[in-house]
């Protein structure tokens, strides 16, 4: 770990002398000093918003994951499906989801189910991709040992094409979960009263540049620690993966 946390050293030593010398102007970017006394002094609230932030990316991340891999094993399994769902994926990625942020809010209200969904439009497609790689590249001999030994397509796609599947899978989750931060906080700059994207309005309405800085490290804080947990999820799943063996590690290396 001391690798990673000498860059974050030098980011932030690079930060002070910058904002301690004032070559940009403290109300564009605080000192570090300056975040950390609007964190504590707001911890309270601050705390109160990252939960309802945390929650709706953690509940969008799970829709996506399990909504993608259903339409994942649908697309690798079935060649109609493929050709029928597929663009359809595509084109829904490629739209700006910042532009329908308000006509969910229009269709589902100002409560969190607009942010929800937003997340799990953003964090829907990774799983998708990931998804038809792995199941497409299972390898077709053991497919055919295993139509041989009189497994059916439940057994196969349990023993065989789903372990397969894994490391591209765990890949675009990882992706996924980070990108359902993203989703939640966009949700909510559109009519939203709570959350760490209202919070950010806010302080960019207010020129409150500590406020600003100490929101955006939350937002951080809960995309690293997400993909954290996704990839100790992929280290207990699939152990005997070269990447795991190797000890490569996305988040120390």
């Amino acid at each position: 770990m001391w690798r990673p946390a000498l860059v974050l050293a030098a980011f932030v030593l690079a930060w002070w002398f910058v904002a301690a010398r004032e070559y940009v102007p403290n109300y564009l970017v605080p000192t570090p000093g300056q975040v950390w006394t609007t964190m504590t002094d707001q911890w309270s609230e601050l705390a109160r918003h990252t939960l309802v932030t945390l929650y709706e990316t953690v509940l969008g991340f799970v829709l996506a994951a399990a909504l993608g891999l259903a339409t994942a094993v649908a697309i690798a399994y079935s060649r109609t499906l493929d050709k029928a769902l597929y663009p359809i994926v595509l084109f829904a990625q490629v739209i700006p989801k910042i532009a329908i942020a308000p006509l969910l809010v229009v269709w589902f209200g100002l409560g969190l189910t607009p942010k929800i969904i937003l997340a799990v439009l953003i964090a829907f497609f990774p799983v998708v991709i990931s998804g038809v790689a792995g199941l497409r590249s299972t390898d077709p001999e053991l497919l055919d040992l295993s139509a041989t030994m009189g497994a059916g397509p439940w057994r196969t796609f349990r023993k065989i094409r789903f372990p397969n599947a894994l490391p591209h899978l765990m890949a675009g989750l990882k992706v996924a979960v980070t990108l359902a931060v993203v989703g939640a906080v966009v949700g909510e700059f559109v009519g939203a009263s709570e959350g760490l994207g209202y919070v950010l309005l806010l302080a960019n309405g207010n020129l409150d540049a500590p406020l600003l800085f100490a929101d955006l490290i939350l937002m951080s804080a809960i995309g690293i620690v997400l993909f954290v947990l996704v990839e100790i999820a992929e280290a207990l799943l699939i152990p005997w993966h070269a990447s795991r063996r190797a000890g490569v590690s996305l988040t120390t290396s």
